[in-house]
């Protein structure tokens, strides 16, 4: 499976642009993906950030693209950190996970990522509304 990708060309590219870009079985995965995070982040913004959708909630929350051969997702160092025993089959590197095209996609480890990443930045919002 290769994922080919055709760059957009506006600054305010959407996820659904970027998605689109894509043929279409990799196309559900990144919906699927967008949609179990916005399931655990219903209040989240979702936008393009460093060319990836990107959703934020007080800060970045997590972000997540497509390449030729894995699915890149993106909780900040202490999001993998957190879950570094559930990510030992991944390639994981200080503050990126690759889940790779030609196996499942784990979306319940990225839903409890996700609602990690989420409590995380509520309690650090919440620690410099107190400041």
């Amino acid at each position: 499976m290769i994922a080919e990708k055709t760059e957009p060309t506006s600054m305010d590219a959407t996820i659904d642009a970027y998605i689109a870009g894509f043929p279409e079985d990799v196309q559900q995965i990144l919906q699927r993906m967008r949609a179990t995070i916005r399931e655990v982040a219903p209040d989240a913004q979702e936008t393009i950030k460093y060319r990836m959708p990107t959703f934020v909630l007080h800060g970045n929350l997590v972000h997540f693209a497509a390449y030729k051969n894995h699915i890149g997702f993106y909780p900040v160092p202490s999001g993998i950190e957190a879950f570094k025993e559930e990510l030992g089959p991944y390639h994981v590197s200080k503050g990126a996970i690759q889940f790779p095209l030609n196996k499942p996609i784990p979306y319940d480890l990225i839903r409890k990522i996700t609602a990690y990443r989420v409590q995380e930045n509520l309690e650090k919002a919440t620690a410099k509304r107190r400041t």
